[in-house]
């Protein structure tokens, strides 16, 4: 008698703590996120105020909306807007790009960046800018070809009855090198001023963003959202296992293919238009599960990527000392010492 009533006693003690677990989950998630979305107000707005052109303060915003000729038009709609939203855009591909592969293949290392992704991608868009730069579209086209081929190469070579995650790492960085191969001999046989243009973009910089390239990103960034919301279920199974997420019914191959072209695309739309700005994938995914856990990282990671980007631009742009450099520049000082930190670690843990 005594065992049956506290059964149910135990399991309501349960339930509570669980749904009291769930609601702090929450009420962090959207603390966050409201943190962000100031965040990324502020640094918008700081972008605006901020740059070249002499612009009467009282012209900027309305500028903004296109409400403004002249000299404000050209200064804020032409160049600092475009450059504010091809940084955030941005940003937010390579941040869920990055907390995708960490998600899908269970390793912190197997990044877009790392992997070698981002590096197929800029081969491809490369060869278009040396090439054929004039080509329509090319630029965009070539780097998700590059992207795709690199994810088939990697996924291949790496595969031994199933994925092993170190082995893709490995694959993925060998490859990485052979893209770069390939890229410096573009470099060979290209004129000076394709070089120039080449290596600027290469660096990763927003400095020249349209208004083509942000609706490249957004477009790019509205259909990885979908992909993502549509995979959302298959990809918490997969966290579950291979074995166990097939016995609850979850297509487990469909999911992983979907999810590797996904962020791939991700990665290399973003890269054709800002170039490779390294480490945001890589560092991107585990800030936001340090933020709120990693049931709600991946989406949470778009917001620390475009976070990441824009607020490295603006210090790219007007930091003391430094400025003006390339965003990529900012960026890899910031992700490189955690990328040593994080290899130097998984290693301790290997031979532990």
């Amino acid at each position: 008698m005594t065992n049956s009533l506290t059964v149910p006693t135990t399991q309501a003690d349960t339930v509570r703590a669980l749904r009291r677990t769930r609601n702090v989950q929450v009420r962090r998630l959207a603390v966050v996120l409201a943190t962000c979305c100031v965040l990324l107000a502020g640094l918008l707005a700081t972008s605006l105020f901020l740059g070249g052109g002499r612009v009467v303060a009282a012209d900027i915003l309305p500028a903004a909306f296109g409400l403004r000729t002249g000299l404000a038009d050209y200064v804020v709609f032409q160049n600092r807007l475009p450059r504010a939203l091809a940084a955030l855009l941005s940003g937010a591909l390579f941040g869920l790009s990055g907390a995708l592969y960490q998600k899908l293949i269970r390793n912190p290392l197997a990044t877009p960046d790392i992997v070698g992704i981002s590096a197929g991608g800029s081969a491809g868009a490369t060869t278009v800018l040396i090439l054929a730069p004039t080509l329509p579209f090319g630029v965009p086209l070539a780097a998700i070809l590059g992207a795709f081929a690199l994810v088939a190469a990697i996924h291949a070579l790496s595969w031994r009855q199933g994925v092993d995650t170190y082995r893709l790492v490995l694959v993925g960085i060998g490859l990485s090198a052979v893209c770069s191969a390939y890229t410096n001999y573009l470099f060979t046989v290209a004129d000076q001023h394709s070089i120039a243009a080449a290596m600027r973009w290469l660096i990763g910089s927003v400095n020249d963003a349209t208004w083509e390239g942000v609706l490249t990103l957004g477009l790019a960034l509205a259909v990885c959202a979908v992909g993502v919301a549509v995979l959302g279920r298959g990809l918490s199974g997969l966290a579950l296992g291979d074995e166990l997420a097939t016995g609850l019914g979850l297509p487990v191959s469909f999911t992983r293919v979907c999810a590797l072209l996904l962020g791939a695309a991700a990665a290399a739309l973003a890269t054709s238009v800002v170039g490779p700005i390294g480490f945001v994938a890589l560092i991107s995914g585990p800030i936001s599960a340090r933020l709120v856990g990693g049931e709600h990282a991946l989406g949470l990671s778009a917001f620390v990527g475009a976070v990441i980007v824009l607020g490295a631009d603006l210090l790219a742009q007007h930091a003391p000392l430094i400025s003006p450099v390339p965003t990529g520049v900012l960026t890899a000082l910031l992700g490189a010492p955690y990328f040593f930190w994080l290899v130097l670690r998984r290693g301790a843990g290997a031979t532990s």
